[in-house]
């Protein structure tokens, strides 16, 4: 079992940013994830006392499929968040900034038309809370053995990216993944614990890079496998340095 890529979303619902090598820290969010969200609307998200909100209260791949055919990218050393379609930048904001991001909601408000409920407000998560869909969320994880077992079930070529986790796993069988709940992973220098099974959405039907809704792989799933779910979600209970290539091993099953 190995790593085989690693990717961040730093703006909930927009593009993944792939990485070579994460830093993880102990009891901590996977680096430069889920930063920041899109609210759509009041959400009642407060910054002095965050908890976790549904996801349909902010911008999302579930509802707003389009968001797929942008490409993002997240300069955590500028703070700026640039927007491009079709190969050209039609955005770009300070996040830093009001007027930064002020760019960046009146572009996605008018983009997005009639889908948008109300103001669109970029918050960014005060220190130890990420966007994340499940409050489990730290770190998740998709067996790419699982992906090829779908895509074959469905007839059809499926991208991993479908499935927005940080890490992709190769040289595993197809759902062997679920054998692992309750289990410690050790990748790299780090090592983690494995907490649950991820169900999935509407939002696996998005073709990244297009926006298009040509698939529904919830379906896919629960006829042919007869559960909705396709990868893990993990803890980080010992910090380390990961990368792709990194063999992963884990603890034997408990007698």
């Amino acid at each position: 079992m190995r790593l085989a890529t690693l990717y961040r979303y730093p703006v909930k619902g927009l593009s993944p940013e792939p990485l070579d090598a994460a830093d993880l820290r102990t009891g901590d969010y996977f680096p430069g994830d889920r930063l920041f969200a899109l609210e759509n609307g009041p959400s009642g998200f407060d910054p002095a006392a965050p908890e976790h909100q549904p996801k349909i209260k902010f911008l999302m791949l579930m509802r707003n499929g389009a968001l797929a055919g942008l490409a993002t990218r997240y300069d955590e050393a500028t703070g700026a968040l640039t927007i491009a379609r079709a190969g050209r930048e039609v955005a770009r904001g300070d996040l830093r900034s009001a007027e930064g991001r002020g760019a960046i909601e009146a572009f996605l408000t008018g983009f997005l038309g009639p889908e948008i409920r109300g103001r669109v407000r970029l918050l960014a998560a005060p220190d130890g809370f990420r966007f994340t869909d499940s409050k489990s969320g730290f770190v998740s994880i998709v067996n790419l053995a699982s992906v090829a077992a779908i895509a074959q079930a469905q007839g059809a070529a499926l991208d991993p990216l479908r499935f927005r986790a940080n890490l992709y796993v190769a040289d595993i069988g197809a759902w062997a993944e679920a054998a692992l709940l309750g289990r410690t992973l050790s990748i790299g220098g780090a090592r983690l614990e494995v907490l649950k099974m991820t169900d999935r959405c509407a939002a696996t039907g998005i073709e990244p890079g297009t926006g298009r809704r040509d698939m529904d792989l919830v379906q896919t799933l629960r006829q042919n496998f007869g559960h909705i779910d396709c990868g893990v979600y993990a803890r980080v209970i010992e910090g380390g340095r990961i990368k792709a290539g990194d063999a992963i091993s884990f603890d034997p099953e408990a007698p």
